[in-house]
């Protein structure tokens, strides 16, 4: 199977699907603004070619420059896992003939009101929401949903661009830092726990699904430079304080006529119980939470998702073994990271149970923690008992501290 890639070095996840794919038998060529240089040498030793284009944002471009492998590739399959690229994905298909996400099924993933709306049509409970793009359209959208709101981009992933809004003060602050975004969503602020619903799929089938917990929500971890984010795959998926949120899941998926790939939903469980649905990307998670699923249950999700996308299954058994937690750290203080106290201490402490460790190495600049993500780096944790699970991942919030000057 000949299987084109958008952007297969980027984000840093992208060479593990690429590898997943030529492990199960594909062809992959490659398509990205990367120059090749910039790729690995195990990204590209898995690639059967790559092309480097200006922008992956003009289609036409895009299918110009891949034109010379028409000749020599039948192509089955156009792939990308990054959020941006999804619509381009989605015209080459309708392009090459190839199977997949059109781009008439592709926007209810990319713009939250077009899939809260098809949501809500399907008895789905959303958010109250509404699709503005003016500060006076804002306005009314508040005034009609009621305050604590929130505010976040159309299209966007991730908390990036996304505010909570208690009044009318912070209204018109949000309204100034959205004012380069197109389109913005205004919503309902949901009060309650965050948790995803993370799956791979074949022919309309879920395969394997994740469930993670977010601790604390990820709006507030990025608002407050002193935590240290969490997020939990969760070993007992089957939990029944879990099922509604299982449920809608399931749901959400027939509602879209999702049918091969990946998918990241996000929802929430308020303090009484009711379930709410957050948003759905046709793509994997970020911030390395696939390698939390792969630490759960010990398999290879990365080439898991790439057998459904190829042979329509599944072989690895799914044995759910162990909760897995990220800890993202941040360091105190701003410019060359010079001292990391604590991780002699937890490496001792943890033994097996540490299962990685990526900071920022001392004498190396701390990142934009607002700008990225994974910060000044993380690491992973891993344990059958939930409770010494999250005990593990505090003492790594607490006790492991980098330094700044």
């Amino acid at each position: 199977m000949d299987v084109l890639m958008i952007s297969p070095g980027y984000p840093a996840e992208m060479p593990r699907f690429a590898r997943g794919l030529a492990e199960v038998g594909a062809r992959v060529l490659g398509v990205g603004d990367q120059p090749s240089s910039a790729l690995s040498p195990e990204l590209l030793s898995r690639l059967a070619g790559y092309q480097q284009v200006p922008t992956l944002w003009n289609t036409a471009a895009v299918m110009q420059a891949i034109r010379p492998w028409l000749s020599q590739a039948r192509f089955e399959r156009v792939e990308c896992l990054w959020e941006p690229g999804m619509l381009l994905a989605a015209e080459l298909r309708s392009a090459l003939g190839c199977p997949g996400l059109s781009p008439a099924e592709t926007i209810p993933f990319r713009d939250k009101e077009a899939m809260k709306t098809a949501l809500d049509r399907a008895g789905i409970r959303t958010p109250r929401h509404a699709k503005v793009a003016s500060a006076a359209r804002a306005r009314e959208a508040a005034a009609e949903i009621g305050f604590p709101l929130i505010i976040k981009p159309i299209a966007g992933a991730g908390s990036s661009d996304t505010y909570r809004v208690d009044d009318e003060r912070e209204l018109e602050q949000a309204i100034a830092r959205v004012r380069h975004v197109p389109e913005v969503s205004v919503e309902e602020f949901i009060d309650g726990e965050e948790f995803t619903f993370d799956t791979v799929c074949a022919g309309g089938r879920v395969l394997y699904y994740n469930m993670s917990w977010y601790r604390p929500r990820p709006l507030e971890g990025k608002q407050k430079e002193w935590i240290s984010p969490q997020a939990i795959a969760l070993r007992d998926v089957h939990a029944e304080d879990l099922a509604d949120g299982r449920a809608m899941g399931f749901a959400v998926l027939e509602a879209l006529n999702f049918q091969t790939g990946f998918t990241h939903m996000e929802w929430y469980r308020k303090a009484d119980g009711e379930v709410v649905f957050g948003e759905i990307g046709a793509r994997p998670p970020g911030a390395r939470m696939v390698d939390l699923m792969n630490f759960a249950c010990d398999i290879d999700i990365y080439r898991g998702w790439a057998e459904a996308l190829c042979h329509g299954g599944l072989s690895q058994q799914i044995e759910r073994r162990y909760n897995a937690a990220i800890i993202f750290k941040r360091a105190q203080g701003n410019g060359i990271i010079h001292r990391i106290e604590g991780l002699d201490a937890i490496r001792r402490k943890f033994g097996s149970a540490l299962m990685v460790e990526d900071l920022v190495p001392i004498g190396q600049p701390r990142r934009d923690w607002i700008q990225h993500q994974i910060s000044d780096g993380y690491l992973i944790v891993r344990h059958p008992d939930l409770q010494t699970t999250m005990q593990l991942a505090d003492d790594v919030g607490t006790h492991l501290q980098l330094y700044a000057g």
